[in-house]
């Protein structure tokens, strides 16, 4: 994580995602855009949160981690997805990673800010609720989801949504943690992986998948994740 300096560029985010109709002056004092490279951790679990983040730029997903210390993938977040809200309000620790699958740019507001001038303020409150509201029903939908729909429309989700621009995706993690991220055993992944190699929608090299059949590929995901 590191902090951008270039206010301009913080300006041009606030612009774009008209921040300043949601949060004040009082509220934004004090800011700092926030850059992270492909992997970097943005939020660990169990660690308190210093800033309230807003995602205006890049990728992230989140992951829910369980008692016995694996990771289940709760959902990719979008542009002004915010991250802190639940927390910082509880004054409570994270309990999900939320990790940058490529390079991502947040605004962080000083928490101090948002407890001394958040609840007063209309617009960030009507913001946070309903914030908070869709964290609550995509978190349900994920679950029903990671139950009930097959493996092959999950992973198809999880693909698309790591994909490059050029259709292609390089593996950092084994194969073993990308089953336990999406709920399924290495083996029953390894044997979609082949079922969709089957139907030319991907190919294999190593750690590599290639993406042959964008289109049903993205049918198949179903806005999984999302």
């Amino acid at each position: 994580m590191k902090k951008t300096l270039d206010e301009n560029l913080k300006k041009h985010y606030i612009k774009k995602h008209n921040l300043m109709d949601i949060f004040d002056e009082r509220l934004l004092t004090g800011s700092q855009l926030f850059s992270f490279d492909k992997g970097d951790f943005i939020i660990k679990a169990g660690n308190y949160l210093e800033y309230y983040y807003i995602f205006v730029g890049g990728k992230i997903k989140v992951l829910n981690i369980l008692e016995n210390g694996r990771a289940l993938l709760l959902k990719f977040y979008e542009e002004m997805d915010i991250i802190g809200d639940l927390e910082i309000l509880k004054k409570s620790k994270p309990q999900c990673n939320v990790i940058a699958v490529e390079s991502s740019f947040l605004i962080g507001i000083p928490r101090d800010n948002i407890l001394r001038y958040g609840f007063d303020n209309k617009n960030f409150m009507e913001f946070t609720i309903i914030s908070l509201t869709n964290k609550l029903e995509s978190t349900s939908n994920n679950s029903s989801y990671n139950l009930l729909y097959p493996l092959i429309n999950r992973l198809s989700s999880y693909i698309n949504e790591h994909s490059s621009e050029d259709n292609t995706i390089e593996f950092t993690s084994s194969f073993q943690e990308i089953s336990e991220f999406l709920g399924t055993s290495y083996k029953h992944l390894n044997r979609t992986l082949k079922e969709m190699e089957t139907l030319n929608i991907i190919k294999r090299n190593g750690k590599k998948i290639i993406i042959l059949d964008k289109p049903k590929l993205k049918s198949l995901s179903k806005n999984i994740y999302r």
